[in-house]
């Protein structure tokens, strides 16, 4: 699957398409976690720490250096998704990473010093989530290893 990116005359193949939405979403919540209103409790957003109690959408707590972990997520996989090798490397490593923070998540306690991104329940469930899909379309769209994107005619 591909498609023609206006004006330029290349194509981008799937994994490449997936990594540039996956950024887009990172980047708009981190966005979002800076915005009254969809980040409830804004009033106690901290830099950093599990005393801040502010939840995006009502669920998920964040912090600024959880807001921009997100933005800077976001801005590395629209980067990235320019070429294949890069777009590929963003959803597996960055998947990877997620798993790890899942697992991090799970084993420290919420209430301690060592949550300093901070993370909660929901937050933990949703990395598990975006760490087995990122994986995932890093090894599907690319199990064929073909870097390129079908010919099309153009008349």
């Amino acid at each position: 699957m591909s498609s023609r990116t206006a004006g330029t005359g290349t194509a981008r193949t799937s994994v490449q398409m997936v990594a540039l939405a996956f950024g887009a979403v990172f980047l708009l919540v981190g966005i979002l976690g800076f915005i009254p209103g969809i980040t409830s409790n804004y009033d106690q957003l901290s830099f950093a720490s599990h005393h801040s109690e502010a939840l995006l959408l009502g669920i998920f707590q964040v912090s600024v250096l959880h807001n921009v972990v997100h933005l800077l997520f976001g801005v590395a996989g629209i980067a990235l998704a320019k070429t294949w090798s890069g777009a590929r490397g963003y959803l597996l490593w960055g998947g990877v990473i997620y798993l790890l923070l899942w697992i991090y998540g799970l084993f420290i306690d919420h209430d301690s010093n060592a949550n300093f991104v901070p993370v909660n329940g929901a937050d933990n469930w949703l990395h598990l989530v975006l760490g087995i899909v990122m994986v995932a379309f890093a090894l599907l769209l690319t199990r064929d290893s073909d870097r390129t994107t079908p010919a099309t005619t153009v008349r």
